[in-house]
């Protein structure tokens, strides 16, 4: 009996990519500078619970969604993004304050946006997905854990939640995200 996990999606690269997340010893070096672009539905459930984890954001961050928003005016695609305080995206603090409080729901990816929650997960200009990785079609992320001799472990293993979650993004479950 075989025990090999079908891919609930296609990756074009899911024979050759490595990936293995060591957080928290990398210190959420994929929150750091990430701009994440965030969608219409998303940025209306973030801005629903924002008064649930305003307390829970490091002092720097309160402050700067105080004052601007937890969104920037730069724009990826069409979409705006998380804003950056302090290097970080404004809802991290040793983790992210979103996943936590999915997680207290029952449901991580609650709250999290899309793009955040599919890391390292990405479409490509044709719209395939793919695991970044260095030197993977002009990959210019620098995190160590793109770089696929940084790990041994085949991505297609370690990405399972991942995987499922962006198999998911069609259903009737996900669509809220986008929302106009």
């Amino acid at each position: 009996m075989s025990t090999k996990r079908s891919l609930p999606l296609a990756v074009t690269n899911a024979a050759t990519a490595n990936f293995q997340c060591v957080f928290p010893t990398c210190g959420g070096l994929c929150c750091r500078q990430s701009r994440p672009p965030v969608e219409a539905g998303e940025a209306a459930r973030i801005a629903k619970v924002l008064p649930r984890v305003i307390d829970q954001l490091r002092p720097g961050a309160r402050r700067a969604i105080e004052k601007r928003g937890f969104l920037t005016k730069r724009m990826k695609g069409k979409l705006p993004m998380l804003s950056i305080q302090d290097e970080y995206c404004v809802f991290y603090n040793q983790g992210c304050v979103l996943y936590r409080l999915g997680a207290t729901e029952g449901d991580t990816t609650k709250y999290k946006p899309w793009v955040c929650t599919a890391f390292p997960l990405d479409t490509d200009a044709k719209g395939n997905w793919e695991v970044r990785q260095w030197g993977n079609k002009g990959e210019e992320w620098d995190l160590f854990c793109l770089n696929p001799k940084e790990s041994k472990k085949k991505a297609v293993k370690t990405l399972g939640l991942e995987l499922d979650f962006v198999a998911s993004l069609e259903t009737p479950k996900q669509r809220w995200r986008f929302k106009k």
